[in-house]
């Protein structure tokens, strides 16, 4: 399969240039919205939450823009899992077109999703990174450990996303349903909230859910500028394999029927 992927690179690169150009395409600005989205999110999550909420972290009450600082990098990084899993779940009925004119490995399809994800994330988070130089928060010690974070965190998205985007196929629910799982998945994950204002008893609970140690993890790099917990991150590494054979089994099994059910 990877051989597969290699081999037909250029098609893939082909498909990601050609759904970013046509994603602006006929706008006025152009590639320039790429920018203005982003450039718009951290300037609300600056000046509503830090300047006019006042919003404090606990012991970064001296750390100016603190706060924004914490939800970017959580909604930024979530907003890149869960577009990576949506559009993974809904990648054949995506690409039905195309997979019925042309013949090409179907496995290359979530790549290019996730590249075209990665694209758009890539370009908001360097804004972001921009902006913790201007104000002198870059955590030069501890970035390179966000390659591994994302590295991870694209793993568990893409094979997760893959399983299920083979049973959406056949069972149309699955992407409706998903959607609605997600709602809650992020009100469960300290997003946007710290997780010490959880009550003790039920901060168990936290570790049960991979994405909190994700999300967690980036902003102990971006915020308070350390390392990650890796035995966290290696176990859902491991458990993003185990649903990486799930989805693999499911993909050899039914991807000689995914064109005539589409």
């Amino acid at each position: 399969m990877i051989d597969s992927i290699w081999q037909y690179r250029e098609f893939i690169y082909s498909c990601v240039k050609r759904e970013f150009q046509a994603k602006y395409k006929g706008s006025l600005f152009g590639v320039a919205w790429a920018v203005f989205h982003p450039l718009a999110i951290i300037f609300v999550y600056t000046v509503v939450f830090s300047q006019i909420m006042k919003s404090k972290l606990a012991g970064m009450a001296d750390v100016p823009f603190a706060y924004s600082l914490y939800l970017c990098a959580g909604v930024l990084t979530w907003g890149l899992f869960t577009e990576t899993l949506t559009r993974c779940v809904n990648v054949f009925f995506e690409h039905a077109n195309l997979m019925k004119k042309v013949s090409f490995p179907r496995i290359c399809l979530p790549v290019i999703n996730t590249l075209s994800s990665f694209l758009n994330f890539m370009i908001a988070f360097s804004l972001f990174l921009i902006f913790l130089i201007v104000i002198g928060r870059f955590p030069w010690s501890t970035f390179w450990s966000f390659i591994i974070v994302v590295l991870v965190q694209t793993a568990l998205s893409v094979t997760l996303g893959v399983g299920l985007g083979v049973l959406n196929v056949f069972f149309r629910d699955i992407g409706q349903f998903l959607a609605m799982i997600l709602q809650f998945w992020f009100w469960f994950t300290p997003v946007v909230y710290p997780r010490s204002i959880i009550p003790e008893r039920l901060q168990w609970l936290m570790n049960l859910n991979p994405m909190y140690h994700i999300i967690s993890s980036y902003q102990n790099i971006f915020v308070y500028d350390k390392l990650p917990n890796f035995g966290a991150l290696c176990v859902i590494a491991i458990l993003s394999l185990i649903i990486g054979k799930w989805a693999l089994y499911l993909y050899h099994k039914h991807v000689g029927e995914l064109v005539d059910e589409l």
